[in-house]
């Protein structure tokens, strides 16, 4: 073990969770990635962020499963889950510049404090969340009922689908959003 200034540097830990593969496409293309990453950015530390993110993000997709090191285009696989995770944090931040600027329209006396403006950003964050969660006809369904105010039967016509399956879309949407705000899977029927 090799120390710099007298404290001991860390060796790298083999967990059960981490299997070989994973190791070795993580040895082979993270510094890769992340400088693919920083050119995007033009940020270091947030290129850092994302690289690991994007790791964490295959380990989380395949914890059963080994992560095949002989994939034909690593790169081109890395590449895919590190656009996902840039858009979801451009969205996340438009959100959050979109709420700042309306805070920033308010008369000082209406101005919320900073906890307020946090949990209000957690928010958004945690709508956006199961937004992106949802398929685009559930999500539509979700929209059209609680922001437009839609009756079941409008929702179906303008969605061309039946009654039944906007009920369906809707119990997704409630059970999706119980998920996340709880961590715990309702049964089917709950829903």
């Amino acid at each position: 073990m090799r120390t710099i200034l007298n404290i001991p540097q860390a060796q790298p830990v083999s967990a059960p969770a981490l299997d070989d593969s994973l190791q070795v496409l993580y040895r082979s293309h993270h510094g890769w990635l992340q400088a693919w990453l920083r050119r995007r950015l033009g940020c270091a530390e947030d290129a850092a962020d994302l690289a690991h993110d994007a790791f964490l993000r295959l380990l989380a997709a395949r914890p059963q499963q080994a992560v095949p090191v002989e994939m034909k285009e690593p790169r081109a696989y890395l590449t895919t889950v590190a656009r996902g995770l840039l858009i979801d944090r451009f969205r996340r931040a438009d959100l959050e510049r979109a709420y700042l600027a309306d805070l920033a329209a308010l008369p000082p006396a209406l101005y919320p404090s900073p906890e307020e403006q946090l949990q209000a950003v957690q928010a958004l964050r945690a709508l956006d969340a199961l937004l992106a969660s949802l398929t685009p006809k559930t999500r539509a369904a979700w929209l059209h009922s609680r922001l437009d105010g839609m009756t079941h039967a409008e929702i179906a016509t303008q969605l061309g689908v039946s009654v039944p399956r906007v009920r369906q879309y809707l119990a997704t949407a409630a059970r999706r959003g119980y998920e996340l705000r709880f961590g715990v899977a309702l049964p089917a029927s709950a829903a």
